[in-house]
């Protein structure tokens, strides 16, 4: 069953976003938490809801067994998947005008105007930055 959890956890964060980013994107940091930590998780994080708050709490607390290459990696890999999120939530802050005036949007729905402000010309610098740090460029 944790496998099976595991499995679908590695694959809801490798699932295919807009675009690639300069930073890590969801499917390199799965792929590499997996590779450096998946025997670790499947022995010791049982039953754990494998969300990536949980899972860096439940490797912290078995810290002591854990192999250590994925001691090396799995706080800087979970860690840059919370910054992606952040990344994400940001880009309705920083694109508000953008997201009414140019894509006729509303900032409650943000997703939904992704596509037309990664395909909009003459964004703010700061719109244009939020977009490239969430990854969806």
């Amino acid at each position: 069953m944790v496998r099976g959890g595991f499995f679908l956890f590695v694959v809801a964060l490798t699932a295919p976003s807009l675009a690639t980013a300069e930073t890590i994107s969801f499917g390199d940091s799965a792929a590499a938490l997996a590779k450096a930590c998946g025997a670790d998780i499947t022995a010791n994080c049982r039953g754990v809801n494998l969300d990536s708050n949980r899972l860096k709490e439940c490797l912290s607390r078995n810290r002591d067994v854990i192999s250590p290459q994925c001691k090396e990696s799995y706080f800087s890999t979970l860690d840059a998947i919370q910054k992606r999120i952040a990344a994400r939530v940001t880009v309705a802050n920083a694109c508000t005008r953008e997201i009414v005036k140019v894509c006729g949007g509303s900032t409650k729905e943000t997703s939904k105007s992704v596509p037309c402000l990664v395909s909009a010309k003459g964004l703010s610098r700061n719109c244009a930055q939020a977009i490239n740090d969430a990854g969806y460029q």
